[in-house]
């Protein structure tokens, strides 16, 4: 805590002891980041809490000590500019046993860990209120009452696209700062990709990635790429959800012979389905953000999108957004794209600019900021 001394008891101090003092009134700000989702490393927020670690374990700053709340299989993942607390889970039922922080970074609205210290400042960040639009009436409640305990902790709420901040306000009682910062994108490149063992690259192809549940939507896709034999589409998530059986069924009960789901697969793998898909689709109902269209941009592909929820916001004018999910307009919009992208090249190289302006340097030069201002 910052250390004060009166105006009249400075003229008292020897000009060697007051630079001792000033100093002394610099004590580094203790700082914890809940990376508890790790544990969820392949998904979109465990994704993040990744590069968050792999941030900090770049830099280190003479005004703040980080500590990364994290599973005890990540202790010195991140090297050694930063401090490691295991995300316990007796911490979730007795919060006080939490060593005390100044600054405590919740990087997603539904973890189950929170600072039980008032003294302790709080950050949180909220992805999305996609509850709101897929659980059944007696969790939507559930949910709308932790998230509303969270944000009532919160000192300063953070939200990652205007949409996100929109729908906010909307839905709960705001009576504190909220401030709209963009997610950071790995700045990404084709070194040390991988072709999956399963791809056929002598046929050009379309690629999709996402979570396998239906606010994915990735159904709407298979009677469009009836449209498009001379394509095949290679759909990435875990496909043992009942949502992917049921697009497996799909596919082989109406013996639609170019879509392939691919499962769960490497970073390495992803980095080449990128790099060398014809275009990428996003027919997503619900995103707070939309990752996968920035990262397609980095390879400077077409993208074709839904233009739902924060979709539009994100493309911009990068992005051909589909007007319906009919399989004629979504075949129609993948040539559309794809013959642009060969008649124009140089739109790509837009794309990619766009989306270097995604980078995590801004997003966590934004969170230092409030780091040292809360």
């Amino acid at each position: 805590m910052p250390l004060f001394v009166s105006k009249r008891l400075k003229s008292y101090i020897p000009c060697d002891f007051q630079f001792v003092i000033n100093n002394l009134c610099l004590l580094m700000k203790k700082v914890l980041l809940d990376l508890s989702v790790l544990k969820h490393i392949n998904c979109g927020l465990g994704q993040v809490a990744y590069n968050y670690g792999v941030y900090f374990s770049n830099h280190t700053f003479d005004d703040l000590e980080i500590t990364l709340l994290l599973p005890k299989k990540y202790f010195g993942a991140f090297g050694s500019n930063v401090k490691y607390l295991e995300s316990k889970e007796i911490y979730t039922i007795f919060p006080c046993l939490i060593p005390q922080f100044d600054v405590w970074h919740s990087i997603h609205q539904l973890s189950r860990f929170s600072p039980s210290r008032k003294a302790t400042k709080n950050i949180l960040t909220i992805h999305d209120l996609n509850f709101l639009y897929e659980k059944e009436a007696d969790k939507i409640e559930k949910y709308r009452k932790k998230i509303a305990k969270k944000i009532d902790r919160a000192d300063i709420i953070t939200v990652i696209s205007n949409f996100v901040k929109n729908d906010v306000c909307k839905n709960f009682e705001i009576k504190k700062s909220i401030e709209v910062i963009y997610n950071g994108v790995e700045f990404l490149t084709s070194d040390g990709e991988q072709k999956p063992k399963s791809v056929n690259d002598s046929t050009p192809f379309i690629f999709s990635i996402g979570q396998m549940f239906p606010k994915k939507n990735f159904h709407v896709l298979l009677d469009a790429m009836k449209l498009l034999p001379q394509f095949n589409l290679y759909l990435v998530g875990k496909k043992t959800t009942e949502y992917g059986q049921m697009i497996e069924n799909r596919i082989k009960g109406e013996n639609i012979k170019n879509v392939f789901l691919l499962g769960e697969i490497e970073h390495i793998e992803k980095i080449w389905m990128y790099n060398h898909c014809e275009a990428f689709v996003f027919p997503s109902l619900f995103e707070g953000f939309g990752l996968p269209i920035i990262e397609a941009m980095f390879f400077r592909k077409p993208v074709i999108s839904s233009d739902k929820t924060s979709l539009r916001e994100i493309g911009a004018d990068q992005v051909e957004f589909l007007d319906n999910f009919s399989p004629d307009e979504i075949a129609q919009k993948i040539l559309l794209a794809i013959e642009k992208a060969k008649k124009f090249p140089e739109t790509l190289d837009m794309k990619f600019r766009y989306a270097s302006s995604f980078s995590y340097q801004k997003h966590f030069e934004e969170y230092l900021k409030l780091y040292r201002t809360i």
